[in-house]
């Protein structure tokens, strides 16, 4: 079941999955069981969309903010993607199996390790048995889905003593390519994953505690509908290394220490394009070394965390282009950057009064980025003379919330304010073709610091039969980092509109408000609602792209015993207060239905979940808004999963 929450302790579960969140759920649950992608999951999350370049590899949205104001971590862990078009997310690299919790932050309160979350931070917590659970357990899960013959298949297993466990598994997914509604194919969207895992912890004394983790994952012969060139390779090696103290004192009651590494590849490939003008190789290579140590404690009315955290990231890509007849062609696209950062965390969160709760979270980091590549920083310094190899900032945010509870009513406000240093991309990017907009992007080592102003509030009223909530919050920025058109510059891509370099606006408003009603009818039936609009315009008064236009989402949820049923519809307006001026240009509005029926069967050791069911149950032919380049979204598709616990 999905049930709203606000307070950062609480916690909600979507089937296996836990999510914490300082927002709303809003959303519905995720139907397929343990064998939803982890994609499917972000997507049911209030205040997060996702942007599709195909079917595979997600981009989470939060607040309408994408990857460069969003701080996604994995336990903790920072990890970078290794394409400069943003194939591969940090989702990317775990699977449902290996997955505990979903930690959501709105804005800039965000966790402890998170840096540069103007938009909000996501932290994939992974499943661990910990010890003295049960001595075994057995897990087996296969699914199949009827539009695109995608398949999968997962088993992992976890042992639990007093001093020691374990758990492990493997993961495997494959898809072909699937149809648009009205039977339409869209070609070039296959893909096949595999991930295993293994997570061990030790516990030489009471309250000592060493653990560690390993993550690996391979995904061949992505399609990506919405772009130029697909993937032959994406792999992801993640290992970690950690010691937890539990109860040190009375005022200290845990302290987390770990290092981490990550080694990120990533192999664009067009040879199984048709007419594709000058072939191209396209890898990238992203590895971070990092470590964080986490105190928490509890004294009095104030339950508090200090964070300190580093982490030393290497980004390298490059582009080699064979024109027929001719010589090959080399360019560096990402001049081998190190960037390391490293920062101080607190929060607080203080029960002051028995309704009265205040939230204060603060972070100041310093960074320092470095061009590596000679070769690279002469190419730049082409646009930019007398610029320099490297860089350094100070960043960090200050957020401060209070809550009112009694009641059944709970009346929240809140306010922050935070800095974030420009990406990679942004500061070192060398003619990165953008398909969205058609123009070659180059990045600007000038750039100041971005700075936003968050204001949020929210009302919320609970009794037994029914649940409101109305939520907004309002980003205003300075220094907004953006694209804007060089006509003194000409691009490199074939058929590009033009180059745009990276900017500094004046200004720019995000603007985010929803309505949340659930109301219990009967006991066996509930029906949930979620209206939802969002704003975004910069300082020339041009609306901003991939904004959320006017959605709605409602279901109608059976329980009885074991099984449960679902109906209902995701509705969005026409989205035609579109970014024109930033490539984005309108989608028509839409309803797409569905339906499902889940259920828990226990015979003896042995428990079976079985989920079946139909999404766009009227095979609409539609595009959200979030979907790159229109590419249309799967079509009427039947499905069917089980997962066995023994």
């Amino acid at each position: 079941m999905l049930c709203s929450q606000d307070t950062v302790h609480k916690e909600t579960t979507i089937d296996e999955v836990v999510v914490s969140s300082t927002v709303g759920s809003g959303k519905k649950t995720v139907s397929k069981g343990r064998v939803a992608s982890i994609d499917e999951h972000l997507s049911k999350l209030s205040r997060v969309e996702m942007v599709r370049r195909g079917n595979y590899a997600w981009e989470p949205v939060v607040n309408n903010m994408a990857t460069e104001r969003v701080s996604t971590t994995i336990d903790g862990m920072k990890i970078f993607y290794a394409c400069t078009d943003k194939m591969d997310p940090v989702t990317s690299y775990v699977e449902s199996s290996n997955l505990q919790r979903i930690s959501l932050n709105s804005g800039l309160d965000g966790n402890p390790q998170a840096t540069g979350n103007i938009g909000g931070s996501i932290d994939l917590k992974l499943r661990r048995v910990g010890f003295d659970a049960k001595p075994s357990e057995y897990n087996a899960s296969a699914g199949y889905e009827s539009n695109g013959n995608v398949q999968v298949y997962g088993a992992d297993a976890a042992f639990s003593t007093h001093r020691f466990y374990t758990n492990f598994g493997v993961f495997y997914r494959h898809a072909d390519n699937y149809k648009a509604g009205g039977h339409q194919s869209v070609d070039f969207s296959q893909f096949q994953k595999t991930n295993a895992f293994t997570n061990i912890g030790w516990q030489p004394a009471d309250d000592h505690i060493i653990e560690a983790t390993l993550i690996y994952d391979i995904a061949r012969d992505i399609g990506y509908p919405a772009l130029a060139m697909d993937v032959k390779k994406a792999e992801g090696i993640i290992v970690s290394l950690a010691y937890r103290r539990e109860h040190l004192s009375r005022l200290l009651h845990r302290w987390e220490t770990k290092m981490y590494y990550n080694h990120i590849t990533h192999n664009m490939d067009d040879t199984k394009r048709p007419d594709v003008q000058i072939h191209m190789d396209m890898p990238g290579k992203s590895q971070t070394t990092g470590l964080y140590s986490l105190l928490q404690g509890v004294k009095g009315k104030h339950y508090f965390q200090l964070n300190y955290d580093a982490y030393y990231n290497k980004l390298f890509a490059d582009m080699t282009m064979y024109p027929d007849g001719g010589q090959p062609m080399y360019m560096l696209t990402w001049p081998d950057v190190g960037t390391f950062n490293t920062g101080l965390a607190l929060t607080d969160d203080i029960t002051f009064a028995p309704h009265h709760h205040i939230r204060l979270s603060a972070k100041g980091a310093w960074q320092h980025q470095q061009i590596n590549s000679d070769e690279g920083y002469q190419a730049l310094s082409i646009y930019f003379p007398g610029m320099d190899k490297g860089n350094s900032s100070l960043i960090g945010r200050l957020a401060f919330s209070y809550a009112y509870e009694h009641s059944g009513w709970r009346i929240a406000v809140g306010t922050g304010y935070g800095t974030r240093a420009p990406t990679v991309t942004e500061s070192y990017g060398y003619f990165l073709n953008n398909t969205f907009d058609q123009y070659d992007y180059i990045g600007n080592p000038y750039l100041k610091n971005e700075k936003a102003i968050e204001v949020n509030a929210s009302v919320e009223w609970r009794s037994d039969k029914l649940a409101f909530k109305a939520e907004t919050n309002t980003f205003f920025f300075q220094d907004y980092i953006i694209g804007r058109p060089d006509t003194r510059l000409s691009p490199m891509t074939i058929g590009a509109a033009g180059v745009k370099v990276y900017q500094n606006l004046k200004n720019a408003q995000i603007v985010n408000a929803s309505l949340t009603a659930d109301c219990q009818l009967v006991s066996w039936l509930q029906w949930e609602n979620h209206l939802s609009y969002s704003y975004g315009q910069e300082s020339t008064g041009a609306r901003l792209p991939l904004i959320a236009p006017l959605s709605y989402l409602g279901n109608l949820r059976f329980r009885w015993h074991h099984l449960e049923a679902e109906g209902g519809v995701r509705m969005a307006a026409r989205n035609s207060h579109c970014g024109n001026e930033y490539g984005e240009t309108p989608t028509a509005g839409y309803a797409v239905w569905h339906l499902n029926l889940g259920g828990h069967f226990q015979w003896g050791k042995l428990g079976t979940d079985i989920h079946l069911g139909v999404e766009n149950l009227f095979d609409r032919y539609y595009s959200t808004y979030s979907d790159w380049n229109h590419i249309p979204q799967k079509g009427r598709n039947f499905y069917v999963n089980v997962s066995f616990q023994l």
